[in-house]
């Protein structure tokens, strides 16, 4: 009787009022973040159909076909070099054994703390016309300019081979993650019906692999078609490099809305294919037994060719920048302990600390609505809100610039009709608009990192807090926040390393005289003073090393299973 009773008034407590109202309020708070997620695609919508059909004829028959035909040709080109280096270095860390495996198996993921645009200046000083390495050749060789051809980096190709070599990680991390999680069987039935290495490769592991190596792929594309920096420094004309130029060259905001909705549907379309691929990529248990894998020894020229094939990719992406970077840093007689560094550094730390908090907490309260109050409604707004991610950070300026520049032009003319003085700028040009375009591209990586999170809390610690009458606040900050630290650190942490890589944002969106690292270093490359963009490089690349750092501390502890046990599902990108 003493406990019937107890569990009616745990029930009664439940089924007050309080709690209900407190998901309410969460409904309410997710369903305006992700209203303001959505809000940039909806103006650039609006805002490039409100135009006529002049202007869009006026696209069509000069720049639309060069743009459409250059970024098809990069996308592909990337598409194709990070599937072949991603998943051939996956397979052979995962399935070979042979000279420094271990180390590759960590290093490989390297790359991925360099921002393309950083490559990309480091190779410009590199292998450009008055580079060291074409002065050499000619010093040995005694040819003129004019004697021999030298592939030009600043090129369609040269921008693929950048951006190739910075976004292969992701293949590679994610290709990895799935060689891993396959079970042995199949492999040694295929040997044991005599194929081959390389037969059970292409027929067993391969397509087992090939939503998590299409799904890499599609993240690569979509930071492909978003990158700004690059391909504005070797001057390829793509659609990012239209908007910019659109928006501030020509002074056509018309022109830039409607070239950002092009790019944002291609956008749009990998997103699409991606959560496609993420449905496909299913997982089944292959028995009660699990079986260590076997790799095989290569040894002699074979395992030459392993170390060089992992090697390459280590050293175009990662190791020939960096020392690169050194030397023009050193060369450049700049201090980067100086007063206008540090203001710099101020304002990326500042712009970076501020929008991790608010990407977080944005992130925590959409996560948490899915959570306790799941509904068609709350899905739409977790999927709403992390649109963004596939949204290039151009699209999303142009997006919120042109309602909040129509804001401002309304309060200032109200202000001038019946006041009698200007009120200037409220919204745009301040930090907090820009904040809010970092909110918008980054809150999926936080959402992706939360999800992981409270995906291992069971349900029934929700249902024994809501027992004893928490609300779902009180659930939220007395029970999941302290078991989610982890998680919300590394959501932080991602954040904040995505906001001071940022270029095509920051670059349109940033307050007068509020330079970044990422501003300075592309002023300084675009004015070719490129020994001195090696220093805010350096900086960008420092913080950006330190989610890299503690993903391959990941990958070294999950990458070595025991025998008789699954390798750790904990690897990859727990941003994606």
């Amino acid at each position: 009787v003493k406990i019937s009773r107890h569990f009616a008034g745990a029930r009664m407590i439940a089924s007050s009022r309080g709690p209900i109202l407190g998901e309410r309020a969460l409904k309410t708070a997710a369903w305006i973040i992700s209203l303001t997620c959505l809000a940039p695609i909806i103006a650039v919508a609006i805002a490039a159909a409100s135009g006529t059909w002049s202007t869009w004829d006026g696209l069509m028959n000069t720049v639309m076909p060069r743009y459409t035909l250059t970024t098809i040709q990069l996308v592909l080109m990337v598409g194709i070099g990070t599937a072949l280096v991603g998943a051939g270095g996956a397979w052979l860390v995962t399935a070979c054994e042979f000279p420094f495996r271990r180390t590759f198996e960590v290093a490989l993921a390297l790359p991925l703390a360099f921002p393309a645009y950083v490559l990309a200046y480091a190779y410009t000083d590199l292998l450009d016309h008055p580079g060291p390495v074409q002065t050499w050749l000619r010093a040995i060789t005694g040819w003129g300019p004019r004697d021999y051809w030298f592939p030009e980096i600043r090129s369609l190709g040269g921008a693929a081979t950048m951006l190739t070599f910075v976004l292969y990680p992701y293949v590679y991390l994610l290709a990895r993650a799935a060689f891993l999680k396959q079970s042995p069987t199949a492999y040694f039935a295929a040997r044991t019906l005599g194929h081959g290495p390389w037969s059970a490769f292409f027929r067993v592991s391969l397509p087992m692999a090939r939503p998590a190596i299409a799904g890499g792929m599609i993240l690569a594309l979509m930071e492909t078609i978003a990158d700004f920096g690059t391909v504005a420094h070797f001057g390829v004309q793509t659609f990012a490099t239209g908007i910019y130029s659109a928006w501030f060259s020509m002074g056509d905001r018309l022109a830039a809305s409607q070239l950002a909705l092009c790019l944002l549907a291609v956008a749009l379309v990998f997103a699409l294919l991606e959560r496609a691929q993420r449905g496909l990529a299913k997982r089944y248990p292959a028995g009660s037994r699990f079986e260590a894998t076997v790799r095989h020894e290569l040894s002699g020229w074979r395992g030459t060719v392993a170390v060089l094939v992992c090697l390459i990719p280590l050293l175009i992406g990662f190791i020939i920048p960096l020392v690169v970077l050194f030397r023009m840093a050193v060369d450049s007689g700049h201090s980067p302990f100086s007063s206008r560094y540090l203001g710099y550094i101020q304002n990326s730390l500042t712009l970076a600390a501020i929008t991790a908090v608010v990407t977080v907490a944005a992130a925590i309260v959409i996560g948490f609505c899915a959570r306790v109050a799941p509904s068609l409604t709350s899905r739409f707004s977790a999927t709403a809100a992390g649109i963004g991610y596939a949204v290039p950070g151009g699209v999303i300026a142009v997006g919120l610039l042109v309602p909040f520049a129509g804001i401002d032009n309304m309060i200032d003319g109200f202000a001038r009709e019946h006041f009698g003085f200007s009120t200037g700028l409220f919204f745009t040009g301040t930090i907090g608009v820009l904040v809010l375009a970092y909110m918008v591209r980054f809150i999926a990586a936080a959402l992706g990192a939360f999800d992981t999170g409270i995906s291992v809390i069971k349900p029934n610690i929700d249902a024994a807090a809501r027992t004893l009458g928490r609300s779902a606040g009180k659930m939220l900050w007395q029970i999941h926040i302290p078991l989610l630290t982890p998680s919300l650190l590394t959501a932080l942490l991602i954040v904040f390393v995505d906001v001071m890589k940022e270029l095509p944002a920051t670059l349109i969106m940033r307050p007068f005289n509020f330079d970044t690292l990422a501003v300075q270093a592309y002023r300084l490359a675009s004015d070719e003073r490129l020994n001195q963009a090696a220093i805010p490089s350096l900086m960008i690349f420092a913080f950006g090393l330190l989610p890299v750092v503690v993903l391959c501390y990941s990958i070294g502890r999950s990458g070595r299973p025991k025998a008789g046990e699954l390798p750790s599902e904990d690897v990859g990108l727990p941003a994606t």
